[in-house]
């Protein structure tokens, strides 16, 4: 049974994961908003947004689930020499939009995009209030690379990655994982099995024991301000 939310419900509670549709894998409820405030309930429920842009607004919480520890970071030899020789800088939250935008470009393998404006302002918003992220890679004043998420506790849940040179995005990922480390977090969500996520350490876990980890990290206090 697909639950339909409340667009004037802002706190409306997500119906329990374990009633999401197997097929589509996750498919849980259908409706609502973007408040910031159901955004955030739904992350910590272990829950994510995703609908194109001619779909009603869509949630899900897929089983498995794919996570990456940070301690399990994997950086294979060719990764290494690119972090070793290319110019790559890496900032934090300082062009968050333009990150948002570059992941919402069309790309080879897929038809449209999920990041709609009305997501744009949903995160910008998240990001202004603090709980979003963005990691951005360099190559002198040109952004090559990058990474969106929001931050709850020690939790990162990770939304989407871009790279217009090569390894762009792996070194963002590797800089937000340093990054995560010194601050004590515990966890990324990378929400579905990808052999790109894969290969950097990242596996999948029961839904069941992820939402556990949820319910004790998200308590957690931590922040990734004033880092960088």
């Amino acid at each position: 049974m697909i639950h339909v939310l409340d667009p004037n419900w802002q706190n409306q509670p997500f119906p329990p994961v374990e009633q999401a549709e197997s097929e589509p894998n996750g498919l849980l409820a259908i409706g609502g908003d973007l408040s910031t405030a159901r955004l955030l309930n739904a992350y910590r429920a272990g829950i994510f947004p995703w609908f194109t842009e001619d779909q009603p607004i869509l949630w899900w919480s897929p089983n498995p689930r794919m996570v990456l520890y940070p301690d399990q970071l994997k950086i294979s030899r060719s990764l290494k020499k690119s972090l070793r020789n290319k110019p790559f800088r890496a900032t934090l939250d300082e062009a968050f939009t333009q990150v948002m935008l570059a992941c919402a470009a069309p790309r080879k393998d897929q038809q449209g995009t999920w990041i709609s404006p009305e997501m744009v302002a949903a995160y910008r918003k998240l990001y202004l209030e603090g709980y979003a992220h963005s990691v951005e890679i360099w190559m002198g004043q040109r952004l090559v690379g990058g990474l969106y998420g929001v931050a709850l506790g020690c939790v990162f849940f990770g939304e989407s990655m871009f790279s217009i040179e090569r390894d762009a995005s792996k070194v963002a990922l590797v800089h937000l994982t340093h990054l995560l480390q010194a601050r004590s977090f515990r966890l990324i969500d990378c929400q579905v099995y990808s052999t790109h996520l894969a290969s950097l350490g990242a596996e999948e876990i029961a839904r069941s024991r992820f939402c556990n980890e949820l319910d004790r990290w998200c308590l957690q206090e931590s922040s990734l301000r004033g880092m960088l």
